[in-house]
């Protein structure tokens, strides 16, 4: 390409292109929380029109920070967190770091070994949905910058989505329909969110006069839905809340083989809308926004980075319930003992009137 300077581009013609001082350069990608936004946005045009990246090594000798961050999360299969992973990483570009990216596999001693392998090589920590106990977290955030995504920890920055207000809604949605008799598939032991959404669909249910049951699922995938759904088909439950929209995916799978039909059948809701509007029936659930949860973790974590010390800021995200098609009247239907396969309807639909 013409007009592009020969070999790797260098800072001074960098601040030449864009009209600025090498100082300025250096703290766009370094500290650009004292730069206009303007400034910023001007340099990084010329940088990426040059072809300028940064050298972490000079700037960690010169600064002592290496520009680099982490991100750790329990399962980076979940649909979950792609989202959540794409957009922390897209901000962290935008202010100057890279992040690495550590998957714990829901073990939380694989979860202690990455922090503690990863905090010679980064500034700072976003960890996402923990399983490790307080007490470890603490002593991890103790050496390095941390904020937590979906653990709500006091005196640690944190960012959390409102599964209360989420899940009420849901029960709530499932109550007007006429369901008096719900389950909810329950996540992770572990889980700081898999806690709070059970606590909301016990205190929910009660205020409604709803009989709640609960049934463990343990993983948050798909399979543990499909193993929930031949217990859930024993029940005389009518609807199911489902931890995530993947658990519940693998709920409305485990049921249709049995010959049920959604919702006519069963009623499910979701938690997240990461793949709700690709299933079939598209599954009613509860947006999580986890992509903001990724930006506003980048945004708190470089704050406090800038500043060099911690603060005890708590983020909520609000949640939304979404409806769509797995949500409905109850049917009546015989309850039964077994969960042995319903040949398939030839006649229409029952009527969910």
């Amino acid at each position: 390409m013409t007009g592009l300077p020969k070999g790797l581009p260098t800072i001074s013609q960098v601040a030449e292109a864009a009209g600025v001082s090498r100082a300025t350069v250096s703290r766009t990608f370094s500290r650009p929380d004292l730069l206009k936004t303007e400034t910023i946005k001007r340099v990084h045009e010329v940088a990426e029109k040059l072809g300028y990246v940064p050298n972490q090594v000079a700037r960690a000798l010169s600064t002592g920070r290496a520009g680099n961050i982490a991100l750790v999360v329990p399962d980076i299969a979940n649909p979950f967190f792609p989202p959540l992973i794409r957009a922390a990483q897209a901000h962290a570009d935008h202010v100057g770091y890279a992040v690495f990216l550590g998957d714990s596999d829901e073990q939380p001693e694989r979860e202690d070994m990455l922090l503690t392998k990863m905090a010679a090589q980064v500034e700072g920590f976003i960890l996402a949905s923990p399983r490790l106990d307080e007490g470890r977290v603490r002593a991890h955030a103790a050496r390095r910058p941390l904020v937590l995504i979906n653990r709500d920890i006091e005196g640690l920055p944190r960012i959390l989505m409102d599964v209360s207000a989420g899940i009420a809604a849901a029960i709530e949605h499932l109550a007007s329909l006429g369901h008096r008799d719900i389950a909810y598939v329950s996540g992770p032991p572990a889980s700081w969110a898999n806690e709070q959404r059970q606590q909301a669909a016990i205190s929910t249910a009660e205020e409604l006069g709803i009989r709640l049951t609960s049934v463990p699922a343990y993983h948050p995938n798909y399979e543990a839905g499909r193993k929930a759904a031949g217990e859930l088909a024993k029940m005389p439950v009518t609807a199911t809340v489902a931890f995530d929209d993947l658990v519940a995916q693998g709920i409305m799978a485990g049921l249709a083989d049995l010959g049920w039909r959604i919702p006519q059948d069963m009623s499910i809701v979701g938690f997240d809308d990461v793949l709700a509007a690709t299933t079939y029936p598209p599954l009613t659930t509860v947006a999580a926004h986890s992509a903001d949860a990724g930006t506003q973790a980048v945004k708190l974590l470089t704050e406090v980075l800038s500043k060099d010390q911690i603060q005890d800021e708590r983020i909520i995200i609000p949640t939304e319930l979404i409806v769509r098609a797995t949500t409905g009247r109850p049917a009546k239907r015989p309850h039964t003992e077994d969960a042995k396969p319903r040949s398939m309807p030839r006649t229409r639909a029952h009527n969910r009137s």
